[in-house]
């Protein structure tokens, strides 16, 4: 079953940012919050009806307004005009912090608030789903450059046996011409010398 969604609010730079979302963390991540804005006191709970419908709207989606303003919150907002000024303006110390503006007797829509959950809700899994899916391409990739690597690996090992084998087998042809050689003068050092002795024997 989908979590209840609540509308967290706070300000970051130059804008105030709301949205839907099922917990304070949920909310943290989406703003992009390095800390606890919450227990530091710059982001609250909002009970705005105005702003809750809003953010029930598009849940899950951040949403904008320029600081110190009472415009209605939308996913693109303009710049504060009045970045210039001496000071902060009436209007910029009444929305100071998420709980500035007092809430209309409009009753929350029921009805839309367990739709915006859904609604929420499947946005998350339709999110996990499209990660599952980068997941399981980049996993399938993976596999791919291993299956690559392992063969080239295998085509490399077959060939230093290859290698080895050959060079093993020359060394023996090697070591049996060297012995060959080592025979041959062997012999003819002793035929040499049996020569000599017939040729000196023959000149007296």
């Amino acid at each position: 079953m989908a979590r209840k969604l609540k509308t967290y609010q706070t300000s970051l730079g130059f804008f105030d940012l709301a949205m839907a979302a099922p917990s304070m963390k949920a909310a943290l991540d989406a703003w992009g919050a390095d800390s606890n804005l919450f227990h530091q006191g710059a982001a609250a709970e909002s009970h705005d009806p105005d702003v809750i419908a809003a953010t029930m709207a598009k849940p899950g989606v951040v949403l904008r307004r320029p600081v110190g303003t009472d415009r209605p919150f939308s996913e693109r907002a303009e710049l504060p005009t009045d970045l210039g000024g001496g000071g902060p303006t009436k209007a910029a110390r009444k929305s100071k912090g998420p709980k500035a503006k007092q809430p209309s007797s409009r009753p929350v829509d029921k009805v839309a608030e367990r739709k915006a959950a859904f609604d929420y809700e499947r946005e998350r899994r339709s999110r996990e789903r499209e990660r599952a899916i980068e997941e399981a391409a980049r996993q399938k990739d993976r596999e791919r450059r291993q299956q690559s690597v392992d063969k080239a690996q295998a085509a490399l090992d077959k060939a230093e046996q290859e290698h080895a084998k050959r060079a093993a087998a020359i060394q023996a042809e090697v070591e049996a011409l060297e012995k060959r050689s080592q025979a041959e003068k062997a012999r003819w050092d002793k035929e040499k010398e049996r020569l000599e002795a017939a040729l000196r024997r023959a000149r007296g």
